[in-house]
């Protein structure tokens, strides 16, 4: 993959072992762009924002791509959605639903929020790995992404 597709990609999942999983099946797909993490739709909205303890841009590069989880406490998916895509300055970061959902409510309500893509979890490590090549291969290889406006 050229160098100038590197990009950072941002997992926002409260559960740690599919952070853990995830990270792994991104590392067996040979994806070996920057992976930053975040536990929940406050932490993903504060990282994006550049508040908090996400001030420093060193610490929280703008992502290329961002993996949402739509089950998580405080602030679920289905709403940090809905604020990135009302937000000028984040629309434009394409957002992949990747989540244990399989609800027709769940997959209309996220495209109607203007969710790039929608994935349900494998539910086995194989799965996942198959999962995040296809990922890695279309947003990383394929597609044009929007200029990272840092």
């Amino acid at each position: 993959m050229p160098s100038d597709k590197a990009i950072t990609i941002l997992l926002a999942d409260d559960d740690e072992d599919d952070r853990l999983m995830t990270r792994e099946a991104l590392l067996d797909a040979r994806l070996h762009n920057d992976l930053r993490s975040v536990i929940d739709g406050v932490d993903l909205l504060e990282y994006l924002r550049r508040e908090g303890r996400y001030a420093d841009a060193k610490q929280a590069p703008r992502p290329g791509l961002i993996l949402l989880d739509l089950n998580m406490p405080r602030m679920d998916g289905r709403e940090a959605l809905a604020e990135i895509k009302n937000d000028p300055a984040l629309r434009s970061i394409p957002v992949v639903v990747l989540t244990t959902s399989r609800a027709d409510e769940d997959i209309v309500r996220s495209y109607d929020l203007g969710v790039n893509s929608f994935i349900t979890k494998p539910v086995t490590f194989q799965g996942l790995v198959e999962a995040m090549k296809v990922v890695s291969r279309y947003w990383l290889e394929i597609v044009d992404l929007p200029p990272r406006g840092d």
